[in-house]
């Protein structure tokens, strides 16, 4: 059973007291039952408030204790490491967190940082830590220490706890330094070697400004030079980072340098805000306001003290970082896929034709490999090569298949809602994307469908013709109706294509960014033999392409792999696992009702083209919504204006319907 909050203050004031545990014991007190509930986390601060007011000598005792903490405890280690990603590497990091997991690691009551880690030892602390509006805090901190800088306890030159922010500072600095010049960085912009650092430049500034702070506290006078300079350079540093970052773009990135510019952004915000906290100790600063200062910083400390050991937020801090380097590659190809104007409806209608024809050879082929009752293994190598090198025939044929786009033209949206952010009068241009997007996705649909049924009749007429057979028996052609029925299995093994169709979008934007961050073009153009073999010119036309089109050369062979590999784990598993794909799906209703001569009930009909639509419609959807939540979270981006963008959605449904499936005139 919890004690009272009047009970651990008064054991607080005791001579003999022991101050950690009644203060861990205290904010397990204050804590709420669910981290998220923020009045139960409101109401628990407001007692203590009022309990401190109420009795003089508890609020003491504990502002007693607070002081004596800060000036017994070394706390270099809470303001420069906690909540700033360590030196030792990504999957380093993932081993020490991982072991942290399984056999916790010791406290060092020496260190304030392992002290506020017992304090908030909770995982879901920061979630009603964060919840309590500052105000209520800075109520607290006024309670305990009065108004103004007495958070600080004189008696000495310079107070240890606030040497103690210098000389993490300094910790800081220093890093900042280390990071900005690491070969990673200046490989990716070179124009860190060739000028004068800001990463350089900062460090000499901030060690300069701390001591003409630690001289203007021992003097009792204003700074002789503010800060102003030191905040032009730590911008400038932001800047080159913003730089890096275009630059990756264009130039790719790796998991290392992506966990290395964390890190620089990490150490400037912290730099930024311990400067902050320095202006409101300085001599003549305003009453009340370095508790404005303490409270945003003591809040982010927590955060880092609760998350210091979660593997989850580690690992999806880094990836959505990453990711956003990989969807922004699949993000330019997706805009290709977006058609705007009548000449690009009927170019991409036509692709997607093309596309079709091959399509219905692919899924004919596929049926003869079927029949040939190969070793297992074999047969799934054979329908993986088939699909792979298919749709590889497809991309160098410039053919569009429709259910590779949604995983590109969701990153295409994602990053216009990006740029669109909460600005309402900006909605209309992401309601005139979504619908050229919608209607470039129907016209890709139509193309595939309306080409591959035909051709695939055609085959089964002119095999029948030609062999005087037909093309499937009648129990194979009927199972080829029975396996779009959409009231059996369809839908799920519809959704696992949609699933495949989004990681093959995720393939494609990692392989596009590995040409361009490891230079494999100008890699290929070193090669001797290929130069002696090409000839320079035809070489560099060839690394050209390389570059160009290595992410959707990889993406649409490892799709075609994951289309035949679902089946063969089905099989080595022993599990009822397909996939469902309304091209290969339309092609097949071809071949079976061609080899059933046509004599179909026409409801079967009828609900085979019901499950081929529903098909279609699940491949889209799933693929699309993975692909724009993954490109969402990697921007970081919560769309608050959803359902003003569906109104308006359906007011322009309503108003020109045919917007959505007729590019206009010009």
């Amino acid at each position: 059973m919890k004690r009272s909050l009047e009970t651990i203050l008064a054991d607080l004031a005791k001579p003999d007291a022991r101050p950690v545990p009644l203060l861990v014991e205290l904010v397990d007190r204050i804590r709420p039952l669910r981290g998220g509930d923020r009045e139960a986390a409101c109401h628990g601060v407001r007692a203590l408030i009022h309990l401190l007011g109420a009795q003089p000598s508890l609020g003491a005792a504990l502002a007693e204790t607070l002081r004596a903490l800060l000036g017994q405890t070394r706390q270099i280690k809470l303001y420069a490491s906690t909540g700033i990603f360590p030196p030792t590497g990504f999957f380093s990091e993932i081993a020490r967190r991982v072991g942290a997991s399984l056999l916790p690691e010791v406290a060092d009551p020496g260190q304030l940082k392992d002290v506020l880690g017992q304090m908030f030892h909770h995982r879901d602390d920061v979630d009603w830590v964060d919840a309590v509006p500052d105000e209520l805090w800075i109520e607290l901190l006024e309670r305990l220490f009065g108004p103004g800088p007495a958070l600080i306890a004189p008696g000495s030159p310079l107070p240890q706890s606030l040497a103690q922010v210098l000389e993490a500072l300094r910790v800081l600095s220093y890093q900042v330094s280390a990071i900005g010049l690491d070969p990673e960085l200046v490989r990716v912009w070179a124009a860190l070697e060739e000028h004068d650092s800001p990463f350089l430049a900062q460090n000499l500034e901030l060690q300069a400004h701390l001591e003409r702070f630690n001289t203007a506290w021992e003097n009792g006078q204003a700074l002789v030079e503010d800060d102003q300079h030191l905040g032009v350079l730590l911008h400038q540093c932001l800047e080159v980072m913003q730089r890096i970052r275009r630059r990756t773009t264009q130039a790719g990135t790796s998991l290392s340098l992506t966990f290395k510019m964390e890190r620089l952004g990490q150490h400037l915000a912290r730099i930024e805000q311990l400067l902050a906290l320095l202006q409101a100790f300085e001599p003549g600063a305003p009453e009340g306001d370095p508790y404005r200062r303490v409270v945003p910083l003591f809040k982010g400390l927590v955060q880092g003290e609760c998350h210091k050991n979660h593997l989850g937020f580690y690992l999806k801090r880094n990836v959505e970082l990453l990711s956003l380097r990989v969807t922004e590659n699949a993000g330019r190809a997706g805009e290709h896929y977006i058609t705007e104007s009548r000449g690009e409806y009927f170019a991409l209608l036509g692709s997607a034709m093309g596309a079709g024809l091959i399509i219905a050879v692919m899924a004919g082929i596929k049926l003869v490999i079927g029949q040939l009752h190969l070793a297992p293994l074999n047969e799934a190598l054979a329908i993986c090569l088939n699909y792979g090198l298919g749709f590889v025939l497809i991309h160098l044929l410039h053919f569009t298949v429709a259910t590779k786009q949604p995983a590109m033209t969701a990153n295409a949206i994602a990053a216009t809602i990006d740029e669109v952010g909460g600005r309402s009068r900006d909605l209309h241009r992401l309601a005139d994307l979504v619908a050229r997007t919608v209607r470039s996705q129907l016209a890709a649909i139509l193309g595939n469908v309306v080409v591959a049924v035909p051709v695939a009749i055609l085959i089964a007429v002119a095999v029948h013709g030609l062999a005087g057979g037909h093309y499937l028996t009648p129990d194979k052609a009927r199972s080829l109706l029975a396996a779009v029925d959409p009231l059996g299995g369809t839908l799920i093994f519809a959704a696992i294509a949609g699933v495949c169709l989004f990681l093959s979008g995720l393939v494609s934007g990692y392989f596009d960014n590995l040409a361009a961050y490891d230079r494999i073009p100008e890699r290929l153009q070193n090669l001797g033999w290929a130069r002696r073999l090409l000839g320079e010119a035809r070489l560099r036309r060839v690394a050209a392409y390389v570059g160009d089109n290595l992410g959707a050369l990889a993406g649409n062979f490892l799709f075609g792999f994951m289309l035949g590999g679902v089946s063969a784990l089905g099989v080595l598993f022993g599990l009822p696992l397909d996939i469902r794909h309304i091209a290969f799906a339309s092609a097949h209703l071809g071949y079976g009702l061609t080899s059933l001569d046509f004599q179909v009930a026409w409801q079967t009909v009828a609900v085979a083209a019901l499950g081929v639509s529903l098909i279609g419609l699940v491949n889209l959807g799933v693929s699309f919504a993975l692909a724009l939540l993954v490109a969402l979270r990697a921007r970081q981006v919560d769309f608050i204006q959803g359902r003003a963008l569906g109104r308006l959605l359906l007011g322009s449904l309503g108003r020109n319907p045919r917007s959505f499936f007729w590019p206009p005139k010009g």
